[in-house]
């Protein structure tokens, strides 16, 4: 769970002033950046590690780029400077207000869901706003059960896979990873079965795009609202009832971006990670035991896509808020900050130390990655733990469900999003022996 970009379409947050960035030859300058990375292209979606690697030869650990339109951007791929960055929220808070690139940004720029505008929400604050949003959000998701969370996603998951298990073939992403974490983080804030289903519906028409965009986003909003409103006249044991008993009074348009942002942050990153996480198993040997029921390799599988294949593999962002010096490079305030966490993972400076600890207790003992983001604004602890719930308990039901589940397709033409920031699958054709329905719709 980290970025709620899909949830968040929105509109430039003016003609916020500051200056162009300038950080002297090879880096950012205005737009239209000389010597610059492009962030997008087929490399980001077939072999990013590699494109990495190319970066950190060339530029070293903080490499200029150039989003689409041409607009300027620090990429930062060394693990010691995105950990410099993250963990000092003064002098790189992710306030998007800081910019100094808004008068040059057009209303209807693609990447401005993923950026963001200012907005009351715990996702787009900074500084005491962002932890005053922290302080309510963070223990409502806390006191989540974790035996409960694990009950809801076997029923829901033996629900889809009731859906496509009679007829032999089904695509993971579409029918199995993509829904299930909506239908249980919808569950977890409250909403009925019906209604979780239409959300999925919603979220699914905000990762594509599109023009049905804005009306899923519009959609995504008015359902909030309600169960705010429904909350507050039956609370329940769930996070949304927890969040309006929280003794810091708020606005209903202030809980319903924190629940948006609750639910469409553990949406395609979830999903991604059951989705990268089965493709793991399928194609590499050393997890093939995982298919016989192997349930610690289940877990061996998760922590190794969050090392090597993560679903965030770029996250937007982090604004300097003054002048600044990081990895040999000039950062200009205003300048913004693209966190790399793929490619951290890879830097060759930890690789020897990960291998060490590898040795000593196995790759599913070592969690120093930085899938999760890290500092001040990193995904919240408690839901790490239940996109993790979510994500294993998925995969451990699809397995002793379809224990003999199998490509239906060659590897090689398995595709991949086409995006820079997320890495996922379009699609993950299966097949298997057909079986019998659980008979149980509860």
């Amino acid at each position: 769970m980290t970025n709620p970009s899909s949830a968040t379409p929105a509109s430039p947050a003016g003609t916020g002033g500051g200056c162009p960035m300038s950080s002297g030859p090879g880096g950012p300058a205005g737009t239209g950046v000389p010597g610059a990375v492009p962030l997008s292209g087929p490399g980001f979606h077939t072999e990013p590690q590699a494109l990495y690697r190319a970066m950190r030869r060339d530029h070293g650990p903080v490499v200029p780029v150039e989003l689409p339109g041409g607009f300027p951007a620090w990429l930062v791929i060394g693990y010691r400077e995105l950990h410099q960055v993250t963990s000092d929220g003064e002098l790189y808070p992710r306030d998007v207000s800081l910019w100094n690139q808004w008068e040059n940004i057009p209303a209807d720029w693609p990447l401005l869901p993923m950026v963001g505008t200012p907005m009351p929400s715990i996702y787009f604050t900074a500084g005491a706003e962002h932890r005053r949003h922290a302080d309510m959000v963070v223990p409502a998701l806390e006191a989540a059960d974790p035996f409960e969370i694990r009950q809801h996603c076997e029923q829901l998951a033996d629900r889809l896979i009731d859906a496509v298990c009679s007829r032999g073939t089904a695509d993971l992403v579409a029918e199995f990873a993509e829904p299930l974490p909506v239908l249980v983080l919808a569950r977890l804030v409250g909403f009925p079965d019906d209604e979780g289903a239409d959300i999925a519906r919603v979220l699914k028409d905000l990762a594509d795009g599109g023009p049905d965009a804005q009306k899923a986003h519009l959609r995504f909003g008015e359902h909030m609202h309600r169960l705010v409103a429904a909350k507050r006249a039956h609370p329940g044991d769930d996070v949304t009832s927890r969040m309006l008993a929280h003794p810091e009074p708020f606005t209903d348009e202030e809980y319903a971006l924190d629940l948006m942002a609750i639910t469409a942050a553990g949406h395609l990153t979830t999903a991604d990670w059951i989705g990268n996480s089965t493709r793991l198993m399928l194609t590499e040997d050393q997890f093939a035991d995982s298919l016989a029921g192997g349930r610690h390799s289940v877990a061996e599988a998760m922590n190794e896509v969050l090392w090597e294949d993560g679903p965030t593999q770029i996250l937007a962002g982090r604004w300097a808020s003054r002048d600044a010096r990081l990895g040999g490079r000039n950062i200009a305030r205003g300048d913004m900050l693209l966190l790399g966490l793929g490619a951290a993972n890879a830097d060759p400076h930890i690789r020897q130390q990960v291998t060490d600890a590898v040795v000593r207790s196995g790759r599913g003992g070592n969690s120093a990655h930085m899938a999760f983001s890290h500092g001040e604004y990193r995904c919240p602890f408690p839901a790490q733990e239940i996109a993790e719930i979510i994500a294993r308990t998925g995969i451990e039901v699809l397995l002793d469900r379809l224990p003999d589940l199998e490509l239906a397709v060659p590897a090689t033409e398995l595709v991949r999003r086409p995006s820079a920031f997320l890495r996922g699958m379009t699609s993950l054709p299966v097949r298997f022996t057909p079986v019998r329905t659980t008979g149980d719709a509860s």
